[in-house]
């Protein structure tokens, strides 16, 4: 069975002082639960709280993710973030290409690349989102938008470097709306990634790479979405923002995995 991965991005919210009470109450909702092994936690706060948030985390089995990185070591890029800053203040993974990047930031296909061959070569984890609009996937242009995102973004990724790459599906539609996709229509995304990943370099490593489901996961979807056979964990948004919730959906992972180690 791959590891469970659930990932909390916080996007822009929380600060030094809130940021840091949201760490200390994660780490004192999971303090005494015993975590499987094959289930790895990640925090993803704004770039001023990941110095607290690494402090706090020290030690601990949850693991600390940055939401973007550039694609350059160094250099004249005011406001820009480097992947070995992001390994000096504590990261061990980074979100790549999420679809608020490429909306907002005009983010494409081929700067996602960019960012991911960066970020393998830093040692960083990286978690590659893709995903479709409503439109697109009312037009029947789901497989294509997103094989076309998932090949762009691999473009000279090694069958080893993949080992190191996580896929996050985010159906654009259901980020922050309030709507989710049903289990069936994230299963059937997932698969098919899995295939794509399995023509592109093989069964072993499409059965190996583990795909989370990023549309408004939350406590109450939780489970019907992480017994889906191919979805391997969350990226959360919104629901990662209050300890309770948060902790709830590792539980849930938790005990899935549990049953099936």
């Amino acid at each position: 069975m791959r590891r469970f991965i659930l990932a909390g991005n916080w996007k822009m919210n929380h600060d030094l002082t809130t940021g840091g009470a949201l760490v200390d109450a994660i780490l004192n909702a999971l303090d005494g639960t015993e975590i499987p092994k094959n289930v790895d936690i990640v925090v993803c706060p704004p770039y001023p709280v990941l110095g607290k948030a690494s402090m706090l985390l020290d030690g601990n089995t949850v693991k600390l993710g940055a939401q973007n990185m550039h694609q350059e070591p160094e250099g004249a890029y005011t406001g820009e973030v480097s992947a070995n800053m992001l390994l000096s203040v504590g990261c061990e993974y980074v979100i790549l290409g999420h679809s608020e990047r490429r909306q907002y930031f005009k983010e494409s296909d081929a700067l996602v690349n960019k960012k991911l061959h960066a970020a393998l070569k830093a040692g960083l984890k990286p978690i590659v989102c893709v995903g479709e609009t409503l439109t697109q996937r009312e037009s029947g242009s789901t497989q294509q938008v997103v094989e076309e995102q998932v090949r762009g973004a691999l473009d000279d990724i090694t069958a080893q470097d993949m080992r190191n790459v996580i896929i996050a599906y985010e159906p654009v539609w259901a980020i922050g709306t309030g709507k989710t996709a049903t289990p069936e229509q994230a299963q059937e995304v997932h698969r098919m990634i899995r295939g794509l990943l399995g023509s592109l370099y093989s069964e072993t490593i499409a059965e190996f790479v583990r795909i989370q489901y990023g549309g408004s996961m939350k406590p109450a979807n939780a489970e019907e979405l992480l017994r889906q056979p191919d979805v391997d964990g969350g990226l959360i948004g919104g629901a990662c923002l209050k300890s309770e919730s948060f902790v709830s959906m590792l539980e849930i992972a938790s005990n899935i995995a549990r049953e099936s180690s």
